[in-house]
């Protein structure tokens, strides 16, 4: 497969989705989120389950028109017509988190590959043979020699196998940028290693950007370049991966690393309770409720301000940035 050409920027600006139910309160999945995603790159968007993460991942993808705020394509806005979504999905693919939900169980692993060629009329418009393209794609992800998988179905494939089917349905297109949504989080520790050892080298070979959504930050160590940490529709923690998990600020961001095995310099950290509902985010920092620091009394100076200051919106820099009234009042005094 040819690697891509110029490479694409995706970023996300001031970015936020509300979900209104019939008669009652509006959930604020996603609220003011800037985010940038590159060819060549990987981007591990880390946080618990309630986060945003996903939400966000969608809205980046067209699956999800936001509510405020745009998505750009190497500075354009994403238009959401049928007739700019498709050009725009074929150079920015999503892998869905279950490979088994995703994949039509009644559809070869040949015909779950080359579905989206024939979509994109690409079949037909490349000096290589339909068949051709469909068994680079399986190689590329990582299943050779792909045509012993032609005419196999979903069912007598292996987890790890069903992951990598998707990832070559995607690949068939070409895309610049890869969207995968917890992408390893079914499979078993040892094929979890292979599909990371896959996105790296599909980064290093074809030069591709990636945004992992996960909730492992472990897995973020080893794969990302930079890591962006969600808490409650915000990105509240971002920057380079050595900086972000190497010396994290955000006392959520310290919460989340200190239950990691691999990483053992943080003393653990039990987070009380849950991430709150979406229809009641508490006033000021969204995660004073729950944060460690407050709890401690280290944060007492600030306390007021966590309590009832909102934190402004982190913007998509490159160097490392944390929104937090603590850490915020710490630099100050410096």
């Amino acid at each position: 497969m040819s690697a891509p050409g110029s490479g694409l920027t995706l970023e996300a600006r001031d970015l936020a989705v509300e979900f209104a139910s019939r008669g009652g309160p509006v959930a604020i999945a996603l609220d003011g989120a800037d985010l940038v995603l590159r060819s060549g790159e990987i981007l591990a968007l880390v946080g618990e389950s309630g986060s945003g993460k996903t939400t966000l991942a969608r809205t980046l993808t067209g699956l999800q028109r936001p509510t405020r705020g745009t998505v750009t394509v190497d500075g354009t806005p994403l238009g959401y017509r049928t007739r700019d979504l498709k050009p725009f999905r074929r150079r920015v693919q999503m892998i869905l988190q279950d490979p088994a939900g995703a994949l039509n169980p009644r559809h070869t692993v040949y015909d779950s590959v080359a579905e989206g060629l024939r979509l994109h009329g690409l079949a037909h418009r490349s000096d290589r043979t339909e068949e051709q393209q469909v068994a680079d794609a399986l190689s590329a992800a990582g299943l050779r020699p792909p045509e012993r998988l032609f005419l196999r179905y979903p069912h007598e494939l292996s987890g790890g196998q069903r992951q990598r089917v998707l990832i070559a349905g995607a690949l068939a297109l070409q895309p610049e940028l890869l969207v995968a949504d917890e992408p390893v989080s079914s499979l078993d520790a040892s094929i979890r290693g292979e599909i990371l050892a896959l996105l790296l080298k599909l980064r290093a070979e074809l030069g591709l950007g990636v945004l992992v959504v996960t909730h492992d930050l472990g897995l973020a160590w080893n794969i990302a370049d930079r890591t962006a940490v969600m808490y409650l529709g915000r990105i509240v923690e971002s920057g380079p991966t050595e900086e972000v998990l190497g010396n994290p600020q955000h006392p959520y961001t310290r919460a989340l690393l200190s239950v990691v095995p691999e990483i053992e310099r943080l003393e653990p950290v039990v987070l009380e309770g849950e991430v709150p509902d979406p229809t009641r985010i508490p006033g000021g920092c969204r995660f004073h409720p729950r944060c460690p620091a407050l709890a401690s009394g280290a944060a007492a100076a600030v306390e007021d301000a966590c309590r009832t200051l909102p934190l402004t919106v982190l913007p998509a820099a490159e160097g490392h940035q944390c929104a937090c009234h603590l850490v915020q009042s710490q630099e100050a005094t410096v």
